[in-house]
């Protein structure tokens, strides 16, 4: 049996970053994610890597940008207004094609807003994150184990597809404790030919760079990058669905949300109600299928979010409004209790009767 060590969400991303073989890390603390940070700080220089407190966000992100341009694996973290301020420079990375793994242990907003958890900051992510068009890889963790995998299959994809891939957590699931296994198969980095990382004079000079001032070839690399983004699309989309087969109410969720959800439905089975769940794993690129699948058999979706009502979007989308989907939420940096989805399948379960 593998060795299992407790840890908090916000320690297990850093120690996975670690594994993963990031040696670079560039942040700026913010709660609820200083403990990435303040890890990082400790482990770094033991393995020959690099920690710095940039002056500010925006430094940090532009940090990570050089970096990956070298060919490292890098990595920064912040809490959703620090994000904000990273957003120039995820579309620079987007622009440039460049690597990266960006955590953001979500906050409640807008603005300052408070420390406590939340999920307000979906539409930042799954819409790109920055100016222009372009997606991120986004993954949203639903344990601290989840916290720690994701982020090691983070670097991969990012390498992969040559783009940023974001982990998309809460306050919860960042300050939260669990029992971890951390024997994880990596995949090595691949070989970057186009990184900045010296010619020996065996090669011309590569350069990194998100600027193009001809229209044609402006177009011509978003066309080509939306060619990429459709193949990810169509291989990475990943979720867990939990009864389903026969469910007649479908409830979806993802992060803290989904921990409360699957106690529900566990909770409405008990009382005789077809219900299952739908939780996402990666909400960029959002997994249309298994909406699909149950728009031609339940007769209500039901979502759960720390949010007004963001993923609902994506849901509608994927099941072409056949169905009513509703909303169930909390706001602000308050979380739904087992309670209150309860109500909320039972309402919807007497309606089918």
């Amino acid at each position: 049996m593998a060795n299992k060590v407790l840890m908090k969400g916000n320690e297990a991303i850093a120690e996975a970053a670690i594994k993963a073989g990031c040696k670079h890390y560039f942040g700026y603390p913010i709660t609820p994610q200083t403990e990435i940070a303040a890890y990082m700080a400790k482990k770094m220089p033991k393995i020959g890597g690099t920690f710095l407190q940039a002056e500010s966000e925006i430094a940090a992100i532009n940090m990570v940008y050089g970096v990956s341009s070298a060919g490292y694996r890098v990595m920064t973290s912040s809490s959703s207004p620090g994000i904000s301020l990273k957003s120039e420079g995820l579309s620079y990375l987007a622009g440039a094609d460049l690597p990266a793994v960006v955590i953001n242990v979500q906050r409640g907003g807008p603005g300052l807003g408070d420390i406590q958890p939340s999920q307000s900051d979906y539409f930042q992510a799954t819409r790109g994150g920055g100016h222009g068009d372009f997606h991120m890889i986004v993954l949203a963790p639903g344990s601290v184990q989840e916290m720690a995998s994701l982020t090691v299959k983070g670097f991969e994809l990012a390498d992969k597809y040559r783009m940023t891939a974001m982990i998309l957590a809460d306050g919860t699931m960042g300050q939260m404790m669990e029992p971890v296994e951390l024997d994880f198969d990596v995949a090595p980095a691949p070989e970057k030919p186009w990184a900045t990382n010296g010619t020996k004079m065996q090669r011309k000079h590569n350069i990194t760079n998100s600027l193009s001032l001809v229209p044609e070839e402006l177009e011509k690399f978003n066309f080509a990058r939306y060619e990429r983004y459709k193949l990810i699309e169509e291989t990475e989309a990943l979720c867990e669905e939990y009864l389903m087969d026969d469910a007649e109410i479908a409830v979806t969720a993802y992060g803290i949300a989904s921990r409360v959800t699957k106690n529900a439905v566990d909770e409405a089975r008990k009382m005789g109600i077809k219900v299952g769940l739908i939780r996402p794993i990666t909400v960029w690129p959002f997994p249309k299928a298994p909406y699909e699948k149950a728009a031609e058999k339940v007769n209500h979706i039901i979502t759960v979010e720390l949010s007004m009502g963001q993923m609902i979007e994506d849901v509608m989308l994927a099941t072409k409004c056949k169905v009513p989907v509703t909303l169930c939420n909390r706001a602000g940096g308050m979380i739904p209790s087992v309670e209150q989805v309860l109500e909320e399948i039972k309402k919807y379960a007497k309606r089918g009767e």
